[in-house]
């Protein structure tokens, strides 16, 4: 896949970021790509639903199994805005993902920001790519900004 697909699919996860934004939620969001369409969509709900668990990535994993009617979603990508924390990597790993293209760093909580692991040697059969978008880290320090 083109870098120029991962920049457009990597603003569909921005806007799915925004849609947590505008519900008062940390600003996630998430889209699952398989064969260069969308099957997947989600955001951060954790506060609408309750739930811990309901991160971005977690939500868009759901959509796009319920969309193919298969836990199974091989070849497919994950782009979200933000790194993957540890529970929605192990997720993405359950999903047989083969690749997350993420948009910004978590130095707080992201799976390779808080742990030992390099992106290059991953001993998982997960790749990984950061691509820097702007907005993406620009709206988490937004949120969080206007929380102080």
């Amino acid at each position: 896949m083109l870098i120029r697909d991962d920049i457009f699919f990597l603003r569909r996860a921005y806007e799915e970021a925004l849609k947590a934004y505008y519900i008062d939620e940390v600003p996630v969001g998430a889209v699952i790509v398989k064969d260069k369409k969308i099957i997947g969509t989600g955001f951060n709900q954790r506060v609408l639903k309750s739930s811990a668990i309901c991160h971005a990535e977690i939500v868009a994993i759901d959509d796009a199994c319920k969309n193919i009617n298969n836990w199974r979603l091989d070849d497919a990508i994950i782009y979200t805005t933000l790194e993957p924390c540890l529970m929605c990597l192990g997720a993405v790993m359950q999903a047989r993902i083969r690749k997350v293209v993420f948009g910004a760093f978590d130095l707080k909580g992201g799976a390779f920001s808080k742990c030992s692991y390099n992106l290059q040697k991953f001993p998982f059969n997960v790749e990984f790519e950061f691509i820097f978008i702007p907005e993406c880290s620009q709206i988490i320090k937004d949120f969080f900004k206007g929380k102080r």
